[in-house]
């Protein structure tokens, strides 16, 4: 019989700056480059437009400091999904990791994928299939044309398999394409910046009238739908947690990589919408579908669109990787706890890394990448997973009542006023896009609850196991 201490496990091997890296990285994709055109068409006023993002940012830092307190006592692979388990009860943890591995983590892995297709497409022409089989449908399913733009999807899946397969190789490995590509999404984004606040194009006008009311005339619902958008942006903020099983030092290295990690990306996210807001006015970018590429080619004609392509391609392809890297850890932790599929619980012997579970999470992203329904997944379940997140904040009023006199190394500031104001804020976020998006928020509450029969299956394999395990009671 083997002994269960000599199976292959996880190995720490990631520093505080590859961390910090790894949780930038996650966030960063396309959305930048694109959403802000969201957010301007919904506010209308330059200062509301730049004043979502910093709001959105804070929340997402509130959440983000409210996490560190808990990861650094509970420093296991998996993040929020153990966070849950510890705090609350399986099934809840359950619905937290169904949702990622379903639609959450891997539809907007393929959603990001895609955009790297397209960027991809407009610097070298990718092949497409004629218009009748490019329109063909799975029968019973008209919404599903798998070969709609094939040449996109094809490129999409190529990088999602590539950097799948560079994971399972070793977590070295996997660091190494992160750090090398955050590094140049920095590059790319500092680049976009300077050409437009350098530029004759720019006009500090545009920066005004700094508050005003938006056309719809409510400013709160307004800012609740904005918010859709750049709360998008910020998604994977709490990514780093999940690989805290491989941190070097977690107690100390998770918590302060949440922390600096969050406030590097918002100063990020506010100084590249200004640089946008000075090159174009804000009714400019509320009609832009590509606003970066615009404000590019008004700076430097086509070579900016190219120079932009080449920006999406390169943070879109660290993104992918960011979450390849992270996101398979949760349902690695979900089938350690037998809430999963068995074997994804499994650490391979020579990589140390959970490779099953890598290579499932990157073969569903690839099925969502070809369905083309990812982007509709994602709307469904992005108000779901603030649920998660207001819950999670929850959890740590649950933390320290179970454990008063623990020395933590690490406290969130402000408690419990910062914990308060995350989770108000977004309960009202939540309802806000209950009410604003009622069809896919309810669509998305059906995608979360049709994990339950699922959790219920495991959890009946679970109580059969454990009854076999123990020993009978002497007679």
């Amino acid at each position: 019989m083997t002994n269960p201490d000599s199976r292959p496990g996880l190995v720490r091997q990631i520093g505080l700056t590859s961390a910090v890296f790894i949780l930038i990285n996650s966030i960063i994709g396309s959305a930048i480059f694109i959403i802000p055109q969201n957010v301007a068409a919904a506010v209308n006023v330059p200062g509301l437009a730049i004043g979502v993002w910093i709001f959105s940012g804070l929340l997402t830092l509130a959440g983000a400091l409210t996490n560190a307190e808990i990861a650094n006592e509970i420093t296991d692979t998996g993040g929020q999904y153990v966070f849950f388990r510890v705090l609350f009860k399986d099934w809840l943890a359950f619905l937290y990791g169904w949702t990622g591995f379903v639609v959450y983590q891997t539809g907007t892995n393929a959603a990001i994928a895609v955009a790297f297709g397209r960027y991809l497409d407009y610097l070298v022409p990718l092949p497409h299939l004629s218009q009748e089989l490019e329109a063909w449908t799975l029968p019973f399913i008209d919404s599903i044309a798998p070969l709609d733009d094939i040449g996109i999807k094809l490129a999409a899946i190529a990088a999602i398999m590539s950097l799948t397969i560079i994971n399972y190789f070793g977590l070295k490995w996997g660091t190494l394409v992160n750090n090398v590509f955050t590094s140049l999404k920095l590059t790319a984004v500092a680049a976009i910046v300077i050409l437009s606040f350098t530029s004759s194009e720019g006009s500090v006008e545009n920066f005004f009238p700094l508050w005003g009311t938006p056309n719809s005339g409510s400013l709160l619902s307004a800012m609740g739908i904005a918010m859709i958008a750049t709360l998008w942006a910020y998604e994977g903020w709490n990514n780093v947690s999940f690989v805290a099983g491989e941190v070097i030092n977690p107690k100390r290295n998770v918590p302060l990589a949440l922390t600096l990690g969050t406030v590097c990306i918002i100063l990020i996210y506010t100084v590249i919408n200004l640089a946008y807001l000075y090159v174009l006015p804000i009714d400019v970018i509320a009609t832009s579908n590509l606003v970066a590429s615009d404000v590019m080619e008004k700076i430097v004609g086509r070579f900016g669109g190219e120079l932009v392509a080449a920006a999406v391609m390169i943070s879109s392809f660290g993104c992918v990787n960011g979450t390849a890297l992270t996101a398979g850890r949760i349902t690695f932790a979900m089938a350690k706890d037998k809430l999963f599929f068995r074997s994804l619980g499994e650490v391979h012997p020579k990589f140390h890394t959970p490779g099953k579970s890598l290579l499932a999470q990157g073969i569903w992203t690839s099925l969502l990448t070809l369905s083309g329904t990812y982007d509709q997944l994602f709307t469904y379940v992005i108000f779901a997973g603030w649920i998660f997140y207001a819950l999670g904040a929850g959890g740590i009023f649950i933390l320290r009542r179970k454990t008063p006199n623990a020395q933590r190394s690490y406290h969130v500031p402000g408690y419990p006023v910062v914990p308060l104001l995350f989770i108000i804020v977004a309960t009202w976020f939540v309802i806000n896009t209950l009410i604003e998006q009622t069809t896919d928020s309810l669509v998305g509450l059906v995608l979360l609850l049709l994990g339950i029969p699922f959790y219920l299956y495991w959890k009946k394999n679970l109580q059969k196991e454990t009854a076999v395990e123990l020993p009978k009671t002497p007679e």
